[in-house]
């Protein structure tokens, strides 16, 4: 049981565009086509009936033209060429009668039905009836007696006229046949014509899943959107714009394992040199400046791994739709948390570093891990590249527009050419030729700026050495900027 209303359930998941197409349009087109038919097969009888009636009506007229009650008596003058040619015609029985209102006078066949209304002098009624077994379509009209007979006595003089429905009959069983047969080939054609133009409007979709399964695994060049219906261009946008965010993504990855593979290697080799030679000497003291010399390869490794996975992460976020959830950052309580962390390394370097806000809070929009990722690596650049015992300062600025997070050194600063090239991985500018690094703090800084559409901005101070770098937020719409980097002034 469970076998079965699973395959049921994957049949019905697995119906196809074209047959949920056909599965509403055919069924529907058939009944407005049944409806239509039933329509006209009833407009069909109605003009039969009038046809038919013109003729009987001609006959009752004429019959009525023939009565006389000028001799005190009703009388009539039989029209009998009148009524062979209208027997001929109806190809069947024809029944008359002439009588008055009270039915005291009375010419013809007795006991011709009458309809269930009055009557309305002057107006000839038609309708079905059955008289001696056989049905027929009657005619009647009652009209004023000229003269009046007996005193007016006898009312109205009522004609009727009946004739057997068998050429009537016959004439609509034949038009009906015809028009069953022209509506049937109506629906047949137009039941063609819509299979031919869905599976006509749908090959573009067919082209389009050939187009995709002859790909090879690697090409993730966007799908043409050549001949496409309108209502597929968004999906066959979509699907362009998932293939370009997994290139992207493909090729950070590809990226990162290039970079990894490149900055690890040397150090690997070393570490490994460095343990051989550890291992072959003998002497205590150069056992311990081995041990101490693969402590720093070590260290410098880890922190480049570390500074390679947080930018991979950071451009993951970049290309990922939703990579991070905007939030309310407190710049202030941002950087004295990274102040706090990065103090014991500060200290080992006798260097001054304090934080200086205007004002408490200032509020940002972005992601807490990045903005701290981003600060740690400005403030780490500031106390490596600072002379020891000098001043690492952080301040937090803000006003309507702007809020800026600055982070100035005492250091060296950097040539205008560094500067230019700040984010430019694994590049080390002039003054860090001799420092330990990897030349990727800046530019992991440049990655997520450009991520929370903020600017870093990198400039010498004067006329005091160092360096100041910046983080600029525009307030009120931090979010919504354009993202863009900039290296330059304040």
């Amino acid at each position: 049981m469970t076998t079965r209303s699973s395959k049921k359930t994957g049949q019905k998941r697995n119906r196809t565009l074209k047959t949920q197409l056909l599965w509403w349009l055919i069924p529907t087109l058939v009944l407005v086509m049944v409806g239509a038919l039933w329509m006209s097969n009833q407009q069909l009888r109605n003009q039969v009936d009038t046809a038919y009636d013109r003729s009987l009506a001609g006959a009752l007229r004429a019959i009525d033209h023939n009565i006389s009650t000028a001799s005190g008596g009703l009388a009539m003058e039989q029209p009998y060429l009148m009524l062979e040619f209208f027997e001929l015609t109806a190809n069947g029985s024809v029944f008359y009668r002439v009588a008055t209102e009270d039915g005291l006078a009375e010419i013809g066949y007795p006991d011709l039905p009458m309809p269930a209304e009055p009557l309305v002098s002057g107006e000839p009624r038609f309708f079905y009836a059955t008289y001696q077994g056989t049905p027929v379509r009657v005619a009647v009209l009652a009209r004023p007696m000229d003269p009046p007979l007996y005193d007016n006595k006898g009312g109205r003089v009522v004609v009727q006229v009946a004739e057997g429905l068998g050429t009537r009959q016959a004439f609509l069983h034949r038009a009906l046949v015809r028009s069953v047969e022209r509506d049937l080939a109506v629906i047949l054609i137009s039941v063609l014509v819509i299979i031919v133009g869905v599976f006509m409007a749908l090959r573009p979709l067919g082209r389009l899943r050939q187009e995709v399964e002859g790909r090879s695994a690697d090409d993730l060049s966007p799908v043409s959107a050549s001949d496409m219906p309108g209502e597929v261009l968004p999906l066959v946008a979509a699907v362009n714009l998932h293939m370009a965010r997994f290139a992207a993504q493909a090729r950070v990855q590809s990226q990162f394992l290039d970079d990894a593979s490149h900055q690890l290697r040397t150090p690997l080799s070393v570490l490994r040199t460095q343990m051989a030679y550890a291992l072959r000497e003998t002497d205590p003291q150069e056992v311990r400046t081995a041990l101490l010399a693969m402590q720093e390869g070590l260290d410098r490794a880890v922190r480049t791994t570390n500074q390679m996975l947080a930018l991979a992460r950071a451009k993951d976020a970049s290309l990922a739709e939703g990579g991070f959830v905007p939030e309310s950052v407190d710049l202030v309580d941002l950087a004295d948390g990274v102040i706090r962390g990065l103090l014991p390394t500060a200290r080992l370097r006798q260097l001054d570093i304090g934080l200086e806000a205007e004002q408490r809070p200032v509020m940002v929009r972005g992601a807490d891990w990045l903005l701290r990722e981003a600060v740690s690596n400005l403030v780490d650049n500031a106390i490596r590249y600072t002379s020891p015992a000098g001043e690492v300062t952080v301040r937090i600025q803000a006003d309507a527009v702007q809020a800026r997070l600055l982070v100035e050194d005492s250091g060296p600063g950097m040539s205008a050419d560094d500067i230019a090239r700040a984010c430019v991985r694994f590049r080390r500018g002039a003054a860090g030729k001799n420092k330990p690094g990897a030349g990727l703090g800046l530019a992991i800084v440049g990655t997520i700026a450009e991520i929370l559409g903020a600017r870093l901005v990198l400039e010498n101070r004067a006329p005091l050495p160092g360096l100041r770098a910046a983080l600029v937020f525009t307030l009120g719409s931090a979010s919504d900027a354009a993202p863009r980097q900039e290296i330059g002034p304040v």
